[in-house]
């Protein structure tokens, strides 16, 4: 698996909602073994017999109920609205179309490239992978900052390696600064290359 870990600056802590998660699930599952308990008494007053066996109640504990919630969190719930917004977290997930500028050390426009930028996104991990003609890097780490002014802000270094017909360009690794709008459907942002190529440059953005 190629996404890591990424860290979320200006929204809420993620050891408290992991501790949210667990106050939850301890209320739902003392919920769910109320009413089932109460259907067993239910039933029994009507002569029915009936038990829970061990297994169905190891089903709905705590633990299990944390799992399940965490997966959906995961997976899925960050996503939502409202609760994207309390947390801060925005969806960067999809494709984006690149127009790259180089600069020059005196600070002149280079060459211009073009590329495609896919974000695989959930809700504790990420990797963020461009891919150009010549060459393709993947993030090796991340963080985002949410910016009440300018939005949202990524920060993520990354390893480039070049295709294998391309002799003239080396594996470089580098970093990236973007920051998107608040639709989230356009970006501007720079990056800084060492280890390999010495160049940066600016980039735009624009959601496909």
């Amino acid at each position: 698996m190629l996404e890591h870990e990424y860290t979320v600056l200006g929204g809420i802590n993620r050891a408290r909602i992991g501790h949210y998660l667990g106050i939850v699930s301890g209320v739902v599952s003392a919920g769910v073994v109320f009413l089932l308990l109460s259907a067993v008494d239910v039933a029994k007053t009507f002569g029915i017999a009936a038990n829970l066996p061990p297994s169905v109640m190891s089903l709905v504990s705590a633990g299990a109920v944390f799992v399940v919630l965490y997966w959906l969190l995961e997976k899925y719930a960050w996503k939502w609205w409202p609760l994207a917004s309390v947390l801060k977290g925005p969806n960067l997930a999809g494709d984006w179309s690149v127009q790259g500028q180089t600069v020059k050390p005196d600070g002149t426009d280079g060459y211009q490239w073009t590329a495609k930028i896919t974000i695989v996104q959930s809700w504790d991990r990420i990797r963020v992978r461009l891919k150009t003609a010549q060459s393709g890097s993947n993030s090796t780490s991340a963080a985002l900052i949410y910016d009440p002014a300018d939005g949202f802000r990524l920060f993520y270094s990354y390893k480039n390696d070049p295709n294998i017909n391309e002799v003239e360009l080396k594996s470089h690794r580098g970093s990236a600064d973007i920051t998107f709008a608040k639709d989230l459907k356009s970006a501007n942002g720079e990056y800084f290359n060492g280890h390999g190529r010495y160049t940066f440059g600016k980039m735009a953005l624009t959601r496909i």
